[in-house]
């Protein structure tokens, strides 16, 4: 359709096809080598799980991480490594799947992963913050509003839902103009908490786009980080020092 190269990411990402076996590997070997609690639930379905990284020592608060895939792939398995930075610095991280589309809908996960939110706060102290890439920005973002969030970092976000009305994904997306007025972050008044967007400067357009929309309208910061793609802007969250890691944690 219209709009379906201006968002297909992996044909312009070298090596794409390999990324998800490589983020699968590393999440495997770090829940192998910390502390962790596995496939928690906070709903009914076998999706509605959460896993809960610990760090050694009291925990400052919980971070919790949504994984985007467009609202139609992967699952929490693929990015337990991505915990390493937020707990290098004291925080405790959850991290939820969900139920995909087109089994559900848009507005549904979203429903879910503010179940998550709450089952989390209720087993944890201290402030949340919320991160999440791609199809988790808008996720994350649409519960920017929640009690005891105080800073969300929206990686790559879609913020805006109508252009994919305009794509072949739209077909098990199921979105209608209904639906993306009411789920688009975009047309959410911006949350009291700090907000930083952040993306890659080498993703496609429409991603920098999609970034700088949210921004606008939130009125927020932002950060275009040189010389990264969508499928590895991501994993910088790994790296306890990477920048992308201390504007969560600081």
């Amino acid at each position: 359709m219209e709009l379906d190269d201006a968002y297909a990411n992996g044909a312009y990402i070298p090596g794409a096809a390999d990324y998800p076996a490589k983020w699968a590997s590393l999440a495997h070997a770090f829940r192998a080598d910390n502390l962790c609690e596995l496939d928690l639930p906070y709903g009914e379905s076998p999706r509605q799980r959460f896993d809960m990284f610990h760090p050694p020592r009291l925990a400052k608060g919980v971070v919790i991480f949504v994984h985007g895939g467009y609202w139609l792939n992967f699952d929490k398995s693929y990015w337990s490594h991505l915990a390493a930075g937020p707990l290098a610095h004291g925080w405790c991280v959850a991290m939820p799947s969900y139920d995909l589309c087109p089994d559900v809908r848009i507005g549904q996960i979203g429903q879910q992963v503010g179940q998550a939110i709450e089952t989390v706060a209720a087993r944890t102290a201290g402030p949340i913050r919320l991160c999440g890439h791609s199809a988790g920005g808008q996720l994350v973002a649409r519960h920017a509003h929640a009690d005891r969030v105080e800073k969300v970092v929206p990686i790559s976000p879609v913020a805006d839902l109508a252009p994919l009305m305009k794509t072949s994904m739209n077909r098990d997306l199921q979105i209608d103009a209904d639906e993306a007025q009411a789920e688009s972050p975009v047309h959410r008044p911006p949350p009291a908490c700090p907000v930083t967007v952040w993306v890659g400067a080498d993703e496609r357009p429409v991603f920098l786009e999609q970034a700088q929309a949210l921004t606008d309208a939130w009125g927020c910061a932002q950060v275009v980080a040189p010389g990264l793609h969508h499928f590895n802007v991501v994993e910088a969250l790994a790296d306890p020092q990477s920048p992308l890691t201390k504007a969560l944690v600081s």
